[in-house]
């Protein structure tokens, strides 16, 4: 499932390590942070914690926007000298040339985060993307685009994306008092599910107007998020810890994952169940060749998870989920993989159901379009509800000592289940065709989560956010223990 979500308030334990005295005059002001701020304070009433959550809006929207673009444009220009199952292998090859510095660099990653100034390690890939996404604009503008320059911008994305994912999920808790992480928490997540699952609806809309616009935007929202991460003045991190070689802290966000069998269940779904039902890669050809809609389609169709997202996000702004959470993210895993099914067979459907193309004001109506449209939307929902759970979960069963580098475990999987699952329906399409691909991965999510449900009973049990109280007692020696 692309990444959405945000979480109910719990109490949060104290960092294992002492957070380093830091001046600051002035809470409200852009560049300074106050520890002795009023600690009950909405985290949005903190000028760090402001150019942070816009930071990571703008840049979440830039890099999932430009990921749908990208996809658009390399199928069409597959499609010139492909059929349309060889042009669907090269969108896989797409979401591969992402994920393989994501895999190699991701572990090294999350050791840099808890070791490094946070704020720097963000810096530093945004002023990548920001070059990158210029470039793209350059060759799209002067016609030099070409396969070989998108396949290197998606290079350039999974490095940055490996740098700044871990820095950026383990930034939030030390910007905000204690008192009002869990709401820090839970609107971190927010800027990054709604612009994850936003970003291609923004992406598409704007590449049907023109492609250079689509590019330039995107530069422009990376050029937003970088000004905001210089405007976050010094903060408090927990102090690198020096009894470990590099190696064996590397190994510990790995072991602290395995052992903690409510962290390593909610990684793990997400990485086998999005990883089956990634077909929002697939989104240009059923725009191009299935249904017919061309980039004015594609962008209502990317439009549509959208949607569905940022209902559910307002919903639960208004009546935050805090009880059953597990099963709750269960039922929501399986009613995405419905969705993502119902979305590949929505031809069919209407072809067998007898549903001709009519018209509403004067508009044409097709409605395999509709109902894929609107089988999107629930996935979009859907997808929200799985990611509040999970990454609040994940984050408030986590030391913060740790939490670099458990975060770094978590866009690992995400980034499986992402840009490999992107691979794999690129696979699966050029051997089953596009709506076979869609149909093997909705059954294959159903399938994985009812099989989670059973082999992790720790994700049924878990009623609300609380972490558990092993959380408070300092890790020995580095290690902490779940």
């Amino acid at each position: 499932m692309p990444d959405t979500r945000a979480v109910a308030p719990a109490p949060i334990p104290a960092p294992s390590k002492a957070p380093v005295a830091l001046p600051a005059p002035d809470p409200l002001k852009p560049g300074t942070m106050n520890p002795t701020i009023d600690p009950h304070q909405h985290p949005f009433r903190i000028a760090n914690f402001r150019a942070y959550w816009l930071s990571r809006f703008a840049g979440t929207i830039a890099v999932s926007a430009m990921s749908i673009v990208i996809g658009w444009q390399v199928y069409n220009l597959a499609r010139e000298t492909m059929d349309i199952r060889q042009a669907a292998f090269m969108l896989g090859m797409i979401g591969f040339a992402q994920f393989v510095p994501l895999f190699l660099l991701t572990p090294i990653t999350g050791l840099v985060a808890d070791s490094f100034d946070r704020r720097w390690i963000v810096r530093g890939p945004t002023t990548l993307l920001v070059l990158t996404a210029a470039t793209l604009w350059l060759l799209t503008w002067s016609g030099h685009l070409t396969l070989g320059a998108l396949f290197a911008a998606a290079v350039a994305f999974g490095v940055a994306r490996a740098f700044s994912g871990p820095a950026y999920s383990a930034l939030a808790p030390n910007l905000v008092p204690r008192a009002v992480l869990p709401t820090a928490i839970a609107i971190s997540s927010i800027a990054w599910q709604v612009g994850t699952i936003a970003g291609p609806s923004v992406g598409g809309l704007l590449y049907a107007i023109h492609p250079e616009v689509a590019y330039g935007v995107a530069t422009l929202l990376f050029l937003v998020a970088l000004v905001f991460m210089f405007l976050i003045g010094p903060v408090a991190q927990p102090a690198a810890q020096t009894d470990h070689r590099p190696l064996a802290r590397i190994i510990e966000g790995f072991t602290y994952v395995r052992r903690n069998r409510l962290v390593l269940a909610t990684i793990t779904l997400d990485l086998f169940a999005v990883l089956l039902a990634g077909a929002t890669s697939l989104l240009p050809v059923y725009a191009r060749d299935i249904l017919h809609v061309g980039s004015q389609g594609l962008g209502v169709l990317a439009a549509g998870m959208g949607i569905g997202a940022a209902v559910t996000a307002i919903w639960f702004s208004i009546r935050p989920m805090s009880r059953n959470v597990g099963v709750k993210m269960l039922v929501a895993v399986i009613v995405f993989g419905i969705a993502i099914l119902t979305f590949g067979v929505a031809t069919p459907i209407v072809e067998l159901i007898g549903l001709t193309p009519g018209t509403i004001a004067g508009f044409p109506i097709h409605p395999a379009f509709v109902l894929s449209l609107f089988a999107l939307i629930v996935a979009g929902g859907a997808d929200m509800i799985s990611v509040y759970v999970r990454q609040s979960l994940i984050q408030l069963h986590t030391p913060d000592v740790m939490r670099g580098r458990v975060s770094a475990v978590s866009q690992l999987t995400i980034s499986a289940s992402n840009e490999l699952g992107e691979f794999e329906s690129g696979v699966m399409a050029s051997l089953l065709g596009p709506v076979g691909a869609v149909v093997f991965g909705g059954v294959g999510a159903i399938a994985v989560t009812i099989g989670w449900a059973r082999l992790f009973p720790e994700l049924g049990a878990a009623k609300t956010f609380d972490p558990p109280e092993i959380l408070e007692t300092e890790p020995q020696h580095g290690e902490a223990k779940p």
